[in-house]
């Protein structure tokens, strides 16, 4: 692959400059992957944009993970897997839960495995789920408002999942231990 440039401070075009700053200020470093998308500022701008945006959604922060980690899982990010799953424990989600999405075993509530479900018939089938997949999301207490969230989810993982490949951003230090390949063959919904 061609060398995609990882900026920082000193590097990044003007326009991105405080973008990674206020990426220095959230995680107290510079993410590999915001330094790769640093380099057009309005892709750095839109994901921070579609990530605040999908934390403010309804979903609690184990449903934000589920969403998160399905996408990251099912597009085999090398580096979104392991970056979530630090994210997850800082976030205070349990490591079962964690583990189920990384190495694709069922979750511990229905309601969190409907979610993996529809996630998965979403990304797979690019937005064309059935009604009575609709239906099923409906019956495990998801609502109209979730569906679209889970699309906002599918938008800013879609954004760094395929930066993450085309520029093969290397592993982040504090994330090496956590780090993922997909073991088995995806899960089937």
């Amino acid at each position: 692959m061609t060398d995609f440039p990882s900026h920082d401070l000193d590097t990044a075009p003007e326009g991105s400059k405080p973008l990674l700053e206020n990426s220095q200020k959230a995680f107290g470093r510079l993410p590999g992957l915001h330094k790769v998308m640093a380099e057009s500022p309005q892709v750095l701008e839109g994901y921070q944009v579609l990530h605040k945006l999908f934390t403010e959604t309804a979903f609690d922060a184990e449903e934000l993970t589920v969403v998160w980690q399905t996408i990251n899982v099912e597009h085999e990010c090398h580096y979104c897997v392991p970056a979530h799953t630090g994210i997850a424990k800082r976030m205070k989600v349990s490591d079962d839960i964690s583990e189920a999405l990384r190495n694709e075993t069922p979750l511990p509530s229905a309601k969190l495995e409907a979610l993996r479900t529809f996630t998965l018939q979403m990304l797979r089938n690019r937005g064309n789920v059935t009604e009575a997949q609709m239906a099923a999301f409906f019956d495990a207490g998801y609502s109209h408002r979730a569906v679209l969230d889970v699309v906002l989810g599918l938008a800013q993982k879609t954004m760094s999942n395929y930066i993450n490949h085309v520029a093969e951003t290397p592993l982040d230090e504090p994330v090496k231990p956590l780090a993922w390949t997909r073991g088995k063959t995806p899960l089937a919904v």
